[in-house]
């Protein structure tokens, strides 16, 4: 196979799986390790995968991977994920839920929940849980955000200010070694923060591949966070701050 055709499936599967192996594709495509380490290093010096130990992810950094794409990578696990966290929430709680993919998959589980009432800066997840009829829901105003349909602003910030939840869902783009929990959009990161600041109980929802990429903004760090739910082993230095901090780490099984 043609290195270009070639680069062009690694590309593709990169965007399904958010992980590709340099082992895994030499197997693949019955070629040495290091033709398809010249094949990653070609798709990360044209800015279109970034290079971790043993393989590649979708590049990332100061811009996010587009939405639709994000929507695709790993839905097992996000499923997995967005499992147990619907289950720590209990009929009639007051719920804050950020723009997300994997909070999007936590108001799929939602669906079965009663009397419900749900704040939001995300359209998808309204639309999502307006099939729950006993599912009260509130939508933040400020500026749409078209590429996500997330809701942004000092407006929306404002509204958050509001309330006081007894949960907040939260997502993030990344998350460092040092726990800190990353974002690309400043005008997002106010609401996440006013949301943390206004909630009696704060979870992450976060899955493997949000550990091999960067983003520019901080939100806050898992040492401000009660549960964080996740399909990754964590690194054992950052597992021991957790325990440090009173954070409860719950690794989801696909």
């Amino acid at each position: 196979m043609a290195s270009t055709f070639r680069q062009k499936e690694i590309l593709e599967l990169a965007r399904i799986d958010g992980k590709v192996t340099v082992d895994g594709l030499a197997q693949k495509y019955d070629v040495s390790v290091q033709t398809i380490r010249r094949d990653l290093s070609d798709l990360a010096d044209s800015g279109r995968l970034e290079r971790v130990h043993g393989g590649a992810v979708i590049a990332s950094g100061v811009t996010n991977i587009r939405y639709g794409e994000r929507r695709r990578l790993n839905q097992d696990g996000k499923k997995a994920i967005a499992k147990i966290c619907a289950e720590q929430i209990p009929d009639g709680a007051s719920v804050f839920m950020n723009i997300g993919t994997t909070t999007e998959a936590v108001a799929h589980e939602l669906l079965d929940h009663e009397n419900l009432l749900v704040v939001t800066n995300n359209l998808n997840i309204a639309n999502i849980l307006s099939a729950n009829q006993s599912c009260e829901i509130i939508l933040a105003g400020g500026v749409l955000r078209r590429t996500d349909g997330g809701i942004v602003g000092g407006l929306t910030v404002e509204m958050v200010k509001q309330f006081k939840f007894d949960y907040s869902v939260l997502g993030c783009s990344a998350i460092d070694a040092d726990g800190d929990l990353l974002d690309f959009d400043g005008q997002e990161v106010m609401v996440s923060n006013t949301a943390i600041k206004r909630s009696r109980k704060v979870m992450v929802v976060a899955d493997r591949f949000k550990f091999d990429r960067k983003a520019p903004l901080t939100i806050c760090s898992l040492a401000d966070v009660a549960m964080l739910v996740t399909d990754k082993h964590l690194p054992l230095e950052l597992e021991q701050n957790c325990i440090a901090w009173g954070t409860n780490v719950v690794r989801a099984e696909q």
